[in-house]
This record gives structure tokens, sequence and C-alpha cells, in this order.
């Protein structure tokens, strides 16, 4: 099961994970990255159709790097207060190694080149450089 899913209301992380933790007897590790509101409020905003274009895009890449079972990315839009998740990346795969991996670059990829602009009460947040370090590391 692959899911790429945007939304204005939170997600259950534990439905999510067990989606994919039931996929089979061969998935032997689920990993999950849930990305939070910190500091203060936001107002996130997006381009639905290339975004939504984008992230499954994204997620047939690391479909072609890893040995995945399943992968469910979702990412939220609208007013988040301080603590509300924004993102949830799960990834499995029969080993560890293949989850960790495929979740990192999908995260990479999320903070880095998602359509998705994020507005605080000083204005829009700017992109960080070690973010963009992170993601350089999978050549894309």
């Amino acid at each position: 099961m692959f899911r790429v899913n945007i939304q204005s209301e939170p997600f259950d992380i534990h439905d999510e994970h067990w989606r994919l933790s039931s996929l089979g007897p061969d998935v032997g590790a689920v990993v999950s990255f849930t990305g939070q509101v910190r500091d203060e409020a936001l107002e996130l905003e997006h381009y639905p159709a290339m975004a939504l274009r984008q992230m499954e895009a994204v997620l047939a890449e690391a479909r072609a790097r890893w040995p995945l079972k399943g992968a469910t990315l979702i990412h939220r839009f609208g007013r988040l207060e301080v603590g509300a998740p924004i993102v949830l990346v799960l990834t499995a795969s029969s080993h560890r190694q293949a989850a960790f991996e495929a979740a990192a670059f999908l995260m990479d990829w999320l903070k880095t080149r998602a359509p998705f602009w994020k507005k605080g009460a000083d204005g829009w947040v700017e992109a960080k450089a070690g973010d963009d370090a992170a993601a350089a590391r999978w050549g894309t």
C-alpha cells in the first residue's frame, strides 16, 4: 500500500502505522517520522495539484531506490497551532535499513522541495541551508 494525502485535518499515526505493519509477514520494519509545529502557530499554504503530483513522484522515486512494501506520506495545510502534527512519513520494508533510508529521503525531499509554504507571526518562513545540505546527499 502506497499512499499520498494532503489534508487540513489531523491524522492518526496509530491507524496509519497499523495499515503498513499489517501488510504481511514479510514486513520486518516500519519507520515513522512525524513533524510538528514548534515555537509558534503556522499557516501552511500549498498549490494542491502540483503538491500532490510532486509527492506522488518522489514516492515513486523512493520505491525505485528501496525495496519498500508500503509507504504513507501525509502533509497538512491550513492554520496549525504549536504541537500540531504537520507531516507524517511512514515506510515499510522487510529490513530496517531500507525503511530508514527511504523515510529520510522522503522527509528531506518534503522539507526542501515540496510546494508548501509556512507563514509565522513574522512572515514567511525561510528555507534552511542545513535542510538543503541534508537533501543533497540523495543526489536529487
